[in-house]
């Protein structure tokens, strides 16, 4: 049950396989978004001159509500917003398929990378899932992706909405006002975009995931179990870094980190013995999560945890299990972050 250099290796080249993969995903959910706002500009930009021009010192609410041009505008931003989140599901699901079959492809080099040499000449070989294992997840994931992309023009279209139709202080300088309602009004449709790549992110991170777990599953009489890695570097969570190196049952999904997370299951042979081989077991090369941090400057220290998270835990006044915590959110599974401070300082304090 060692895991080896090489296991750790595989397990850095998949990460980076996923992260071109969600990256190739991103450039192009934004390159939709940025060339939709461009053909809504002129449209909103027209409207609110059209509608500050001579106007007084302040319009209510019911006039801005009024404006047929920005009311047209906003009817063609919910058109516009639709066919974004039509592509966004299809940006996502084009990618599916290969993400299931690259997690099976190195969950297996992971468990040949902890299998001793002999293991070859004695028949022991691995089972991959059933095709139609793997297509079932492609689905779920895609009708996953479409409950939760659904919602999201319209929330766009609120949030859009909201941000124009009330009273406008216009001033002096009307082109100035349009310019930064405009400015604003992007703000919250770019909101779309941060929304529908953080789905992006976590549904193709998911799918490899289950990917992975039905691969676990028949492999199961050689697993002891996975444990959960994280990156070991400064943008490290606290929540992510307590979980690193904890194992779980094979059958397990995980890991249930945050959204946007960067962690990784690594399974676990049993050991060369239990499997039959009466050879020395190399040492395990799987890296300790606190004896890195306690290695690391205060500076970079203080980069994860921040000054009062900090603090507690170098007083030991929180352990290192404190750290994450289980959160259930409507529209999303479970996930495991960064306990609040104040939640750490309450429980101090109770």
């Amino acid at each position: 049950m060692a895991v080896t250099d090489e296991t750790l290796l595989i397990a850095a080249d998949t990460r980076r396989r996923l992260q071109r993969m969600t990256d190739e995903q991103a450039v192009a959910l934004t390159k939709a978004w940025v060339d939709a706002w461009d053909t809504l500009t002129p449209l909103f930009n027209e409207a609110l001159l059209d509608l500050l021009q001579g106007a007084p010192d302040r319009l209510p609410r019911a006039v801005v509500a009024r404006n047929r041009k920005l009311q047209a505008a906003l009817r063609q931003a919910r058109t516009v917003l639709n066919e974004l989140t039509r592509g966004a599901n299809e940006v996502i699901e084009n990618s599916l398929a290969d993400a299931v079959l690259d997690a099976v492809q190195s969950h297996e080099a992971v468990l040949r990378s902890q299998l001793p040499p002999q293991a070859a000449g004695v028949g022991l070989e691995l089972d991959a899932p059933a095709p139609d294992a793997l297509d079932a997840i492609v689905l779920r994931t895609t009708q996953q992706i479409h409950s939760a992309t659904r919602p999201l023009a319209g929330w766009v279209a609120a949030a859009m909405r909201k941000e124009l139709v009330r009273g406008i202080v216009v001033g002096d300088n009307p082109r100035e006002v349009a310019r930064k309602l405009i400015r604003a009004t992007e703000g919250h449709f770019n909101g779309g975009l941060a929304r529908a790549t953080r789905i992006a992110r976590t549904e193709m991170l998911d799918a490899h995931r289950n990917g992975s777990l039905t691969s676990a599953k028949q492999n199961k009489d050689l697993l002891t179990g996975w444990k959960w890695q994280c990156t070991l570097d400064r943008r490290t969570c606290p929540s992510c870094l307590s979980k690193h190196g904890t194992l779980y049952p094979v059958d397990d999904f995980g890991p249930e980190d945050h959204q946007n997370g960067r962690c990784a299951r690594i399974d676990i042979t049993k050991s060369w013995k239990e499997l039959g081989f009466n050879i020395e077991e190399p040492a395990d090369a799987f890296p300790d999560a606190r004896a890195w941090y306690d290695g690391l400057t205060d500076d970079s220290k203080l980069s994860i945890m921040g000054p009062t998270r900090m603090q507690l835990l170098n007083d030991g006044k929180i352990g290192w299990e404190d750290l994450a915590t289980l959160r259930t959110a409507d529209g999303w599974r479970d996930s495991y972050i960064q306990t609040p401070v104040k939640d750490l300082l309450g429980a101090v304090a109770g």
